[in-house]
């Protein structure tokens, strides 16, 4: 795979706006990729409290978990296209204001089945962010730098989930489940004003591109049938699921059934964060000596090792080997996703928005389904998380041997 990219793929301005933009840019895209684990992470700890103040079961409150993943697939499959179309800035800017009111929607749902429809909705604002985010990574990089940009964006967005169950459980201590979505809703105004003043327009006018939706039907077609493209995209996708699976069904299984305390779940869930954060952050100097294929397959192959590992502490009933497990598993993502992120998109430098929509698409809709897969296997055991994990980190590696194996 060739490190350089065309000259089309990496104008001088857009060059000049990464050297300029710096750590600020950085922060910004991070803090746009961040909406995702934000919103799925924050009100963790407060899932046994929504269960009863809501009359619902753990399917009910993990449904909105669902609801918002769906609704992330939705929101960058829609605003992907569009930003090739009108440029970054401006879809970005309607997601994450239409972001902020929706959150204080949430915070207003008087059961679980409102708080799953208006999650969905917060979900839709939310992925315009994500995909956004993304693109303008493309926009600017290729290759080892692109895998190199996204892994340093691990440095950001990954402290999202370090710190977001903490807060969650801060927030807990002074008020009810709605407080959490009202923090978020200050979060999403905040970035609004950082988008509006510090975020770059990386996709020039010439660049960009003039068909309709039939135009955008084609493309999506073509990524559909590019057997490399969806390979990576589907590994990313199952290694989702698996990173899903464990954040869907961590906070039932370390507090109900295990019996942590929530404040003991956020260090336990903040230290998986760190892993990944760290693990990232390597990835960008080991691709100094190897390719990002190479570290994606041996990571996916650690993946699978670590998640027997949960499995089998899941049998044992052991909290140590399922801590300990859970931490390797999700530290190795930290190299699987930067890594399948650049592959995926390296080819597709001309609609970059599309395949990123895609990309966000698919691992969405894939990581939806881990969610009630764990919640279907039932209260009172760590197994059902445990049985899901193995078998996405199982099809992720599949995906990487088969589908993305390189081009002859």
């Amino acid at each position: 795979m060739s490190n350089a990219a065309p000259a089309a793929a990496r104008p001088t301005a857009d060059r000049t706006t990464a050297t300029t933009g710096g750590v600020t840019l950085l922060v910004l895209l991070g803090t746009l990729t961040a909406i995702g684990p934000l919103s799925l992470d924050m009100y963790l700890p407060a899932f046994p409290a929504m269960t009863r103040d809501l009359g619902a079961d753990q399917a009910g409150i993990q449904l909105s978990l669902t609801t918002c993943l769906i609704g992330l697939a939705l929101g960058q499959l829609v605003t992907g296209p569009l930003s090739d179309r009108w440029g970054r800035r401006r879809p970005v800017l309607v997601g994450v204001v239409a972001y902020t009111v929706l959150a204080l929607v949430c915070a207003a749902a008087p059961n679980a089945p409102l708080l799953a429809a208006a999650r969905f909705a917060q979900g839709v604002a939310g992925g315009m962010g994500v995909v956004v985010a993304r693109a303008v990574v493309r926009d600017l990089y290729s290759g080892r730098d692109a895998a190199k940009y996204f892994s340093r964006l691990t440095l950001v967005f990954g402290v999202a989930p370090v710190a977001a169950p903490g807060v969650g459980s801060l927030v807990l201590r002074f008020g009810s489940w709605r407080a959490v979505f009202v923090t978020l809703a200050v979060i999403g105004a905040v970035l609004a004003v950082a988008v509006a003043l510090r975020l770059p327009e990386t996709l020039p006018a010439e660049r960009r591109s003039t068909g309709g939706l039939g135009a955008t039907v084609r493309t999506m077609r073509s990524l559909l049938a590019d057997r490399v493209y969806l390979g990576y995209a589907l590994t990313q996708g199952f290694a989702f699921a698996g990173l899903f699976a464990y954040i869907s069904g961590s906070s039932f299984v370390f507090q109900d059934v295990f019996g942590v305390s929530a404040a003991v779940f956020s260090v336990i869930f903040g230290a998986n964060a760190l892993a990944l954060v760290a693990v990232g952050q390597a990835n960008a100097r080991l691709l100094d000596r190897f390719t990002p294929r190479r570290l994606l397959v041996t990571t996916l192959v650690v993946g699978v090792v670590t998640a027997v590992g949960v499995l089998t502490g899941a049998l044992a009933g052991s909290l140590a080997v399922t801590a300990v497990a859970l931490f390797a598993f999700v530290g190795s993502l930290g190299m699987v996703m930067p890594n399948s992120t650049a592959l995926a998109l390296d080819a597709h430098a001309r609609h970059a928005g599309t395949a990123a929509a895609l990309m966000g698409g698919i691992q969405s809709v894939v990581g939806a389904l881990a969610a009630p897969l764990v919640g279907l296997g039932g209260e009172g055991s760590a197994l059902p998380m445990a049985v899901v994990l193995a078998g996405a980190a199982l099809l992720s590696l599949t995906a990487v041997l088969t589908m993305a194996r390189p081009r002859p």
